[in-house]
C-alpha cells in the first residue's frame, strides 16, 4: 500500500509539485494552499505532535524554494518553445529547450519524491497505519462517488 501512503503524503505537495508536468504550468494559476493548512490537515488526519509538525514544515520550506525555482525556469522554457510556433521556427532551439524542459521536469519529480520520503520518515508506524486506513476510506468514498455518477449518467 505504498501508493496509498504516497497519495496521503501528496496532500503536502499538491501545491508544490503539482505543476511538475510542464505542459500544465501555463494553465495553472498561483493558487496554492498555504503549507500551514496542509500540515494542519495532515496533523489532524494522523495526529502529528508539535515537533513533527515543525519538522515537516521545515522539510517543506527547505524544498519548496528549490521546486519553485525549477518551476519558474521550466515555465520560461515552455514559453520559449511556444514562441517558436511560427513560420520561421528554429528546430534546434525547440529541441534544445525541450530537452532542458525534460531535465527540469525530472528534477522536479525527484525533489517532490524526496520531499515525500522525508515527510514519510517523520511519521511513526502508528501514524503510517492511520494514514493508510484513512486513504483507503477516501479511495472507497471516491469510488462510490464515481459509481453514483456513472449510474446517474446512464439514466
Amino acid at each position: 500500500m505504498k501508493l496509498v501512503k504516497l497519495f496521503g503524503i501528496a496532500l503536502l505537495t499538491i501545491g508544490l509539485a503539482g505543476p511538475a508536468m510542464a505542459q500544465d504550468m501555463s494553465q495553472q494559476g498561483g493558487a496554492q494552499a498555504p503549507q500551514g493548512d496542509q500540515v494542519d490537515q495532515l496533523a489532524e488526519l494522523v495526529g502529528l505532535s508539535d515537533d513533527q509538525q515543525t519538522e515537516i514544515r521545515g522539510i517543506i520550506e527547505e524544498m519548496q524554494g528549490q521546486i519553485q525555482g525549477l518551476q519558474a525556469e521550466a515555465q520560461q522554457l515552455q514559453q520559449a518553445i511556444q514562441a517558436e510556433i511560427k513560420p520561421d521556427y528554429d528546430e534546434d532551439t525547440i529541441r534544445d529547450n525541450a530537452e532542458k524542459l525534460g531535465d527540469l521536469t525530472g528534477e522536479m519529480t525527484a525533489l517532490s519524491t524526496l520531499m515525500q520520503a522525508k515527510v514519510d520518515a517523520v511519521f511513526t508506524e502508528e501514524q503510517r497505519a492511520e494514514l493508510d486506513k484513512r486513504m483507503k476510506q477516501m479511495q472507497q468514498q471516491m469510488q462510490q462517488q464515481r459509481q453514483m455518477q456513472q449510474q446517474m449518467q446512464q439514466q
